[in-house]
């Protein structure tokens, strides 16, 4: 059996506790499976170790999921239809077992490459996702068919570099970028030894404090990003705020950034 950091599982408890039905199921189904476990470490190993990256493994890809939840919830709280209900597809559950999935899986093909990466984790995943759901929702075949398209949408999409059009998908994309808290660099910053290119990603997310996912004034979701220096709007402008203009979330989502003891600065 494979073993969890104390991080993972503190990660797991609390993507539960948004969870009920199908999904805690999903959710259950995900953190128990040795495949994913593997894949998903491996995945660590080659981002941090091999290419010098941050946290793209299993911690990373639960901080991703958990974000995507909270603004599933907001977004739902105020009474806004996912893709799957508005379009007489499927309920408000389903769309969160495709948020969820998507999320867990989105970088599995970093096992492979850093190099569309999102592509070839369509290629580790579409086999998992066939089971999970052959698993939750036993023999609908229509169900289980629109549901994998959508996760393979999610998965697709992350990296802002493809075009995603329902609101599933794009929370998948913006739970990923919100991931830039100081400590998934942490290692990385750790591990180099002399200066090289691509620095800038890993000394701005060191300024990153806190990414808080709140009820927005007025609108549903407010992002606030609380950083250290100002090294850290790097992040916010070349990292998420690329993700949420091009996410169908964006009409529903105020964007801040304040470096402590200095003025908000608002981006959305």
């Amino acid at each position: 059996m494979f073993k969890k950091t104390h991080k993972q599982i503190a990660l797991e408890k609390a993507i539960l506790s948004h969870l009920e039905g199908k999904s805690t199921e999903v959710a259950n189904y995900i953190f128990n499976d040795p495949e994913i476990q593997a894949l998903q470490d491996y995945a660590n190993t080659v981002s941090i170790k091999r290419l010098g990256f941050n946290d793209h493994g299993p911690v990373h890809m639960r901080t991703a999921a958990l974000n995507a939840l909270i603004m599933f919830d907001l977004l739902h709280d105020a009474g806004i239809k996912f893709n799957l209900e508005a379009e007489k597809l499927g309920t408000h559950e389903d769309s969160e077992v495709c948020v969820l999935t998507a999320s867990l899986l989105h970088d599995v093909g970093m096992t492979a490459t850093r190099d569309h990466h999102e592509i070839i984790g369509i290629i580790f995943a579409e086999p998992i996702i066939r089971r999970i759901l052959d698993v939750v929702y036993k023999d609908n075949i229509h169900k289980k068919t629109i549901l994998k398209a959508m996760i393979i949408e999610g998965i697709f999409g992350h990296m802002a570099t493809e075009k995603v059009y329902s609101l599933e998908a794009g929370l998948v994309l913006i739970g990923d970028g919100c991931d830039m808290e100081k400590g998934r660099s942490r290692i990385t910053t750790l591990l180099s030894q002399q200066p090289r290119v691509g620095d800038i990603h890993k000394y701005s997310a060191s300024s990153i404090q806190k990414v808080n996912i709140l009820p927005g004034n007025k609108k549903p979701i407010k992002i606030l990003i609380e950083m250290s220096q100002s090294a850290g709007f790097f992040q916010i402008e070349e990292v998420l705020f690329p993700k949420i203009i091009s996410s169908p979330v964006k009409p529903y989502i105020e964007l801040y950034g304040q470096v402590k003891n200095e003025k908000m600065m608002q981006y959305l």
